[in-house]
């Protein structure tokens, strides 16, 4: 008797862990995935991403879940792609330029070129991504990318002219520190987590960062204006990536529904940028801050001022990394004209 009940309960717990785990002849699966992100669970870009989790789940009738866990307390921006490769999160979002050097063929798109919106710098990372279809990124399964619209200047003092950036300690990273570093200013890298009490504490006088920064990460709380060098606008490419052995496990219909949703939230996310943008355009205003706007002949000068960080790039992809980076570069600076039409 003691041994049947043994019995039933061992195959009741079985048949309940089958159900709710996989039931292969049916093609009903349950997945449970954490996915790291570095921005704040209120920012665009994590309800962005949180919309694209409830879109899988629905479309997979409830068989995949995502648990997201924002503000980096997973793993935090820096450590985002290797925590997914390593499997310390099954998902991650971050940007390339966290860790700077690594991702050589992909730092090409984060370069000054003049990106005209968040928009147009999605798409145009992502077809450059499809068209490169790098080593560097072996590792992992690519989703889909993303890019923030142009990287401008916010200060506590105006700069209307090269002249007046001239050693400011300005906050920037990736490519982006090197381009503050041609222009005249300070770089000082670190994360969009830290900057706003460095900013208040005066540990950096500004930064170099999409205007969004000023409403989602509270930023124009702390500075007074915004030089809208755009001529110089360069974009930070962010990856949404997957764990290969989590993606390797998949069935065929899952990763089906995971490309599709995949390929639908480029846009998603790229109009995400372009609103939080235009909201954070009215919002500084609203503080009393001022955009301020470089003369053509100032604008020129600062383009001018950034084609050694191109040049450079171009010459230490061909000596360090043995690939031609003035293709990449011809190749967005293309992309770039053909969207901002």
């Amino acid at each position: 008797m003691k041994k049947t009940i043994l019995f039933l309960a061992m195959l009741f717990a079985m048949t309940v862990f089958y159900v709710s785990c996989k039931k292969e002849s049916g093609k009903n699966y349950y997945y449970e995935f954490s996915y790291s992100i570095f921005f704040p669970p209120t920012h665009a870009q994590t309800k962005a991403a949180s919309d694209w989790a409830d879109e899988i789940a629905k479309r997979t009738a409830g068989a995949v879940k995502i648990n997201i866990f924002p503000s980096g307390t997973l793993t935090n921006a820096n450590e985002c792609y290797d925590g997914v490769v390593k499997g310390l999160s099954d998902l991650g979002m971050s940007c390339f330029s966290y860790t700077r050097g690594r991702f050589p063929v992909m730092e090409a798109a984060d370069l000054p070129l003049g990106y005209p919106n968040g928009f147009a710098a999605t798409r145009i990372v992502n077809e450059y991504y499809n068209t490169q279809q790098p080593d560097e990124l072996k590792n992992v399964k690519v989703l889909y990318l993303h890019a923030h619209g142009p990287g401008l200047l916010h200060t506590k003092k105006p700069v209307r002219t090269l002249e007046e950036l001239k050693g400011l300690k300005i906050r920037s990273t990736g490519l982006s520190a090197k381009v503050v570093d041609v222009l005249g200013g300070t770089p000082i890298a670190m994360s969009q987590g830290a900057t706003y009490e460095s900013l208040q504490r005066g540990v950096v006088e500004g930064t170099f960062t999409p205007i969004e920064t000023l409403k989602d990460w509270r930023q124009a709380e702390v500075v007074k204006y915004t030089t809208d060098c755009s001529s110089v606008g360069y974009t930070t490419a962010m990856f949404v990536i997957i764990n290969n052995n989590k993606w390797n496990a998949l069935p065929d219909e899952i990763k089906k529904v995971f490309t599709d949703v995949s390929n639908e939230w480029i846009d998603i996310h790229g109009k995400a940028w372009d609103t939080a943008d235009n909201e954070a355009k009215e919002y500084t205003k609203s503080l009393g801050n001022e955009i301020l706007t470089l003369s053509p002949a100032e604008s020129g000068r600062w383009a001018k001022a950034v084609e050694p960080v191109i040049s450079d790039y171009i010459n230490e992809s061909k000596k360090k990394q043995g690939f031609d980076g003035g293709k990449a570069v011809s190749d967005l600076r293309k992309l770039i004209a053909a969207y901002s039409k």
